[in-house]
């Protein structure tokens, strides 16, 4: 199996390559990035990539009838946007552009890192704009769509993220006691529903939610 990783480079899209390409079912692991990753392996197939121009440029970059399944891994916050329209622009916009030309090729596997709480009727922003996306996927009607919705993701990002690192560290030491849907999702449990949704297309929408990733 070929699949497209989309943010590769993230805390989670690191973890599901990782996975990817120890994994005997994956021949190539496609990956589009603003800047090449120093790194290099035998599956592994990186080519950078002007965000702006996806449509354009995504068709020329690689051989899409080859691929089998999307995962979608990437997405920003608010701070590192700078303001909502950027914001959209990110986790709408451009995993949207993906997905069509997905669509478009006839990939029938689809699977997004969404997050809990996605509801395009949401107030809080963040939300609203996760569950916009999540609607819009599922009318391409995809054969196989699979939205991942984590809660507060554990890893170790690059980047340095205060709001983040303070709820981690009030969370980790109590959250065994705390209710499965309250509880950390750690970024190697997204990574192996995400890659394991992907291997499996099964037919349908499917909605794995926080309780499921917990430990």
């Amino acid at each position: 199996m070929n699949i497209l990783l989309l943010g590769a480079t993230g805390v989670v899209g690191q973890q599901v390559l990782s996975l990817a390409l120890h994994h005997p079912r994956i021949t190539k692991v496609y990956t589009p990035v603003r800047r090449l990753m120093p790194m290099e392996h035998d599956k592994l197939q990186q080519f950078q990539l002007d965000f702006a121009h996806i449509d354009a440029q995504l068709p020329s970059k690689l051989n899409l009838n080859d691929i089998d399944a999307v995962i979608c891994a990437l997405g920003t916050t608010m701070k590192q946007a700078g303001s909502k329209n950027a914001f959209r622009k990110v986790d709408y916009d451009f995993l949207l552009t993906f997905a069509k030309i997905a669509k478009e090729n006839h990939i029938s596997t689809y699977v997004l890192n969404s997050a809990m709480g996605a509801d395009a009727n949401s107030r809080i922003f963040y939300n609203q704009v996760k569950g916009e996306l999540e609607n819009a996927l599922q009318q391409l009607h995809f054969p196989s769509l699979t939205l991942v919705r984590p809660g507060l993701i554990d890893g170790n990002r690059d980047e340095f993220r205060l709001g983040e690192k303070i709820m981690l560290k009030i969370m980790r030491p109590i959250n065994g006691f705390l209710p499965k849907s309250w509880r950390l999702s750690p970024a190697q449990n997204i990574a192996k529903v995400l890659l394991q949704s992907a291997l499996e297309q099964k037919l349908g929408v499917h909605i794995i939610s926080a309780d499921q990733l917990a430990e």
